[in-house]
């Protein structure tokens, strides 16, 4: 298969936001970017051949180990096929995960044996996403206020992967017995450095975790990275901190050009969003767009999973065209905040958190078919990995990055089905965005 040439990263996401999030980073600093939902053909992938960057979206966030064992040893096979410098397993900067679902160590495992390495160096910080790692340990930021991770006031009560130790080294212990050693801030910024990390890392046999805690720590990460990789493809896993990390690196050495500036798509007269998101600040965000025009649709996720569900989902997009014909904007959502979420009862049912993402992205394309529309959001990092799914989207380039709430472009999509090809598309993690965000989103705005 032809590949583009002179691959800076390649990466595979662990859900189709976090994915998202990757190609913003660095599209926004001048690395073009191409995203593929599936491992592309020779022809999809010569449409690309320009970009120094190629990522393949997944859905291991929600996924068991045997899951991973089975899909994601071809997924690194392949992006390792590429041969790009650096290849990126991309988690959440939240790290939420357990032994049983979304097993991160189980994943270093996986890409440490393919790619033949002694060690996986790990990147979590990413101040540029309010991320911080200090001593191993996570901290993340929520309406103002910088919290450990296990204290948190989302994150340590996550619907499926609730984050009970913010200390990264002992969260991973329980996915892996591979150990984890630490190049801890003190390290990083001593005059001594490079010899030092040299040193941990020749004695490593497991996992090296960076610290960053500020965009200073960040460049000196990056820096480390970069300087440590071997030729032949070097496997790293982390947030998108991986990235601006990198690219700090990359500027430094006269392989990128800086930021690029982006033109303003304009307003959509009207745009569907769906959500699967339990999350606040999603809540948030709906009760902001509904006070400023859009009409807010309640779904009930168990009526759309149980026997009259057909009959259910055929309502929803019903209403959902109604109020498009209407000439407003229209959410759907399964979840108006934490205090609606109905995910005790979801999960009683097998398969059934998949099942409704891909539901929801059923509503979402019949809405853009119905309505010929140019633009639409999925709100949920979960839900977006299978919603998208559902509209025939092949890959994904960045139309519009958001400064001032990044990990959620809005992007153009690209593919053979003509009602989505060309659809401008924005993919909204739970915790992402501020309270204007959807109304941001119609209105074609950077902030």
């Amino acid at each position: 298969m032809s590949a583009p040439q002179n691959l800076l990263l390649s990466y595979y996401g662990d859900d189709l936001t976090g994915s998202t999030d990757v190609m913003e980073a660095l599209a926004s600093n001048g690395v073009e970017t191409a995203l593929f939902m599936d491992v592309p053909d020779e022809a999809l992938l010569k449409r690309f051949s320009h970009c120094r960057a190629i990522g393949l979206a997944g859905t291991s966030r929600s996924e068991t180990p045997a899951w991973m064992e089975e899909n994601l040893t071809p997924a690194f096979g392949w992006l390792k096929s590429l041969d790009a410098a650096i290849c990126h397993y991309k988690v959440c900067s939240t790290f939420d995960s357990s032994p049983a679902v979304g097993n991160i160590g189980k994943a270093v495992e996986i890409g440490k044996a393919l790619f033949g390495q002694s060690y996986v160096p790990v990147l979590v910080g990413a101040p540029q996403l309010k991320r911080y790692t200090a001593f191993g340990h996570l901290f993340a930021a929520y309406q103002g206020d910088v919290y450990r991770i296990d204290r948190h006031p989302v994150m340590s009560r996550h619907p499926v992967t609730p984050m009970a130790e913010a200390d990264l080294r002992m969260h991973l212990k329980a996915q892996t017995p591979l150990e984890t050693k630490l190049a801890d801030l003190a390290m990083l910024a001593s005059d001594d450095a490079d010899q030092r990390i040299d040193v941990l890392c020749g004695g490593a046999d497991g996992m090296v975790l960076f610290d960053v805690d500020s965009p200073e720590r960040q460049a000196h990460a990056g820096r480390q990275l970069w300087r440590i990789k071997r030729g032949g493809g070097w496997f790293v896993t982390g947030s998108s901190g991986v990235e601006y990390a990198l690219l700090s690196a990359w500027s430094e050495a006269g392989l990128t050009q800086g930021r690029k500036t982006f033109p303003l798509p304009g307003k959509a007269d009207r745009i569907a969003v769906v959500s699967g998101s339990v999350s606040p600040t999603t809540e948030r965000q709906i009760r902001h767009a509904i006070a400023n025009g859009f009409i807010g649709i309640d779904l009930d996720p168990l009526e759309l999973l149980g026997e009259n569900g057909p009959a259910t989902l055929e309502r929803a997009i019903s209403a959902g065209i109604e109020g498009l014909k209407a000439g407003r904007s229209v959410i759907l959502n399964t979840a108006l905040g934490p205090s609606a979420d109905r995910g005790g009862d979801i999960d009683r049912i097998p398969g059934s958190r998949h099942r409704l993402g891909r539901l929801l992205g059923t509503i979402l394309r019949r809405l853009v078919e119905d309505q010929q529309l140019s633009r639409a959001v999925i709100a949920g990092g979960d839900t977006s990995s299978h919603a998208l799914r559902e509209l025939h989207v092949q890959a994904l380039t960045t139309l519009l990055p958001l400064p001032q709430t990044p990990g959620s472009p809005l992007c153009t999509a690209h593919g053979t089905y003509g009602a989505t090809n060309g659809l401008q598309i924005a993919l909204k993690g739970g915790q992402v965005g501020s309270d204007g965000y959807f109304s941001q989103i119609r209105e074609g705005l950077q902030q």
